[in-house]
């Protein structure tokens, strides 16, 4: 499960300069994702966001910034490494929101668990054997998650929640934007369950074109607890109905279309809208 003090570094050096490059990243990182091609990853223009996973890997990032921008969107997907498509949707709506920005600051961070997603054979975890989405530093961490991975899961290694909040880099890289950037709402992009999810003070999306509101609960350490309950940062879960397969073009721009309507309706400004009925595949 874990790696050895003495080999982290060299695997660290190796990783650095292998996903130095954005251009790089492209090639050897995103190739596995479904429905990706070499062009939408390269017209991302991810760019190093100076946090490294476990084994030394680049998060990147990419930010959409159009001026005046009223609210602030940060997109995560592949908290779980082997949840490949959500990595996928977020590059395909990374490029909706160049092409119709609407007034949003977005953030993408396209791939968390970097380190889990190109194992040989992707795992939810990262290098560590940590469930990401366990490691948030909910009240009580310490006894809420022992029992819960204890009793709830009877020891489950794929929701191990780590030694203690946020001991992993690429959570901690997470918990940081989420001061440094101070989003109006959290996208996080998950599978393979087939529900929207919600954490958070406002009214919840009844819908994202065919997912349907489904609040499954909180978790100890989950970004949902943590961000939506405790930070009071509406949190959307979109749980893909599958790992390995993107939904069609089609069903990927209505859940955008439904995601702006509802950031409009419950997050904007009433005075700005959003035209996301135009916000079209060329």
């Amino acid at each position: 499960m874990f790696l050895s003090a003495y080999s982290l570094p060299l695997v660290a050096a190796f990783a650095m300069a292998a996903y130095a490059s954005p251009g790089r990243a492209c090639s050897d990182f995103y190739k596995t994702l479904p429905n990706v091609s070499q062009s939408l990853c390269l017209d991302a223009q991810l760019k190093p966001s100076g946090a490294r996973s476990v084994q030394g890997r680049a998060l990147l990032v990419r930010d959409i910034a159009p001026d005046p921008s009223r609210v602030r969107v940060l997109m995560v997907a592949a908290m779980h490494g082997d949840e490949l498509s959500s990595a996928s949707l977020a590059l395909h709506w990374l490029r909706l929101a160049q092409l119709n920005p609407e007034g949003i600051h977005w953030r993408f961070i396209p791939v968390l668990n970097p380190d889990g997603l190109l194992r040989a054979n992707p795992w939810r975890m990262n290098a560590r054997g940590v469930d990401l989405n366990r490691n948030f530093p909910t009240p009580n961490w310490l006894r809420e998650t022992k029992i819960y991975w204890e009793k709830r899961t009877s020891k489950d290694p794929r929701r191990w929640p780590g030694r203690a909040p946020l001991s992993e880099p690429e959570a901690k890289y997470l918990f940081n934007e989420m001061s440094r950037f101070k989003p109006d709402v959290i996208v996080s992009i998950h599978a393979p369950y087939g529900v929207l999810d919600f954490d958070g003070p406002v009214m919840a999306p009844t819908h994202l074109g065919r997912l349907y509101l489904d609040q499954v609960g909180v978790f100890p350490g989950s970004l949902g607890n943590y961000g939506g309950i405790h930070r009071r940062m509406p949190v959307v879960t979109v749980e893909l109905p599958s790992a390995l397969r993107t939904p069609t073009d089609a069903e990927m721009l209505k859940m955008w279309r439904d995601l702006l309507a509802w950031t409009d309706r419950t997050i904007k400004p009433k005075e700005v809208k959003f035209n996301y009925s135009a916000a079209n595949v060329p």
